[in-house]
């Protein structure tokens, strides 16, 4: 009993959702951005050059990126898969597939990007996952009976309204910049010392002149030894000491 009625206040709440115009404008913003994201990406590993070529081999995420370009056409397949999710976001019928191919590429970018503490992804790709989790629920209507506490439903897609509702989903729209702020917040404050992409950046995070020592080090450890991340991290602790 309770599974149905909390299959039945989520299909009356999806609903009202999928009726609104700024949901479903939103649901396209999402769709054009992940779909341009991935087609960038994913043509630059077609044509074999390295994505982030600027980044040094010693760098932790410069080291997995050059490995990555070095295994072939392993390398090409991720690139011919981000063009492939890119596309189906594109194509209406098709939102739903290229949502499932995004998910997996994009979480294992996103988990990378916060285990190497790379700055240049952190939020991006964290937000990236959320938007298209997004486009997932979007399309529970074509997921749901995967789901435990589904219902039967004949309509297995539901259709695009003759008119959308208008109403402005306050609420939503500003959790939406909470969540982002968080994520930003998060990204920038979460670590008390990151790589940067360059040692004179990462020297520059160090304005305590307690820690500029160990400061030094850490990116010295980083940018010019070119040692694992947690080595360079251990190290700066224990000279912090």
């Amino acid at each position: 009993m309770a599974s149905n009625n909390f299959s039945n206040h989520l299909e009356a709440y999806y609903h009202r959702i999928k009726q609104n115009r700024w949901y479903w404008l939103f649901f396209v913003l999402c769709r054009i951005l992940l779909a341009y994201a991935f087609i960038v990406a994913g043509f630059v590993k077609i044509i074999d050059e390295r994505f982030a070529s600027g980044l040094a081999e010693v760098h932790p995420m410069g080291a997995y990126l050059e490995a990555l370009h070095h295994t072939g056409y392993y390398y090409t397949f991720i690139g011919y898969a981000q063009v492939l999710a890119g596309i189906f976001l594109l194509i209406p019928n098709l939102v739903h597939l290229g949502a499932l191919i995004y998910l997996p590429i994009l979480l294992n970018i996103c988990i990378l990007s916060w285990s190497v503490r790379f700055e240049g992804s952190l939020v991006t790709s964290t937000l990236m996952v959320l938007a298209n989790l997004y486009l997932l629920a979007w399309n529970y209507d074509k997921f749901k009976f995967l789901l435990p506490f589904s219902t039967y439903y004949k309509e297995v897609t539901l259709k695009k309204p003759e008119k959308f509702d208008s109403k402005f989903p306050v609420l939503f729209f500003f959790s939406v910049l909470a969540v982002s702020a968080l994520v930003l917040g998060v990204a920038t404050k979460g670590f008390e010392v990151t790589p940067r992409n360059s040692y004179k950046d990462c020297v520059s995070q160090f304005q305590d002149p307690n820690l500029l020592e160990a400061g030094e080090m850490f990116c010295s450890c980083i940018h010019q030894t070119g040692n694992p991340l947690q080595v360079c991290v251990n190290q700066f602790e224990e000279i912090k000491k």
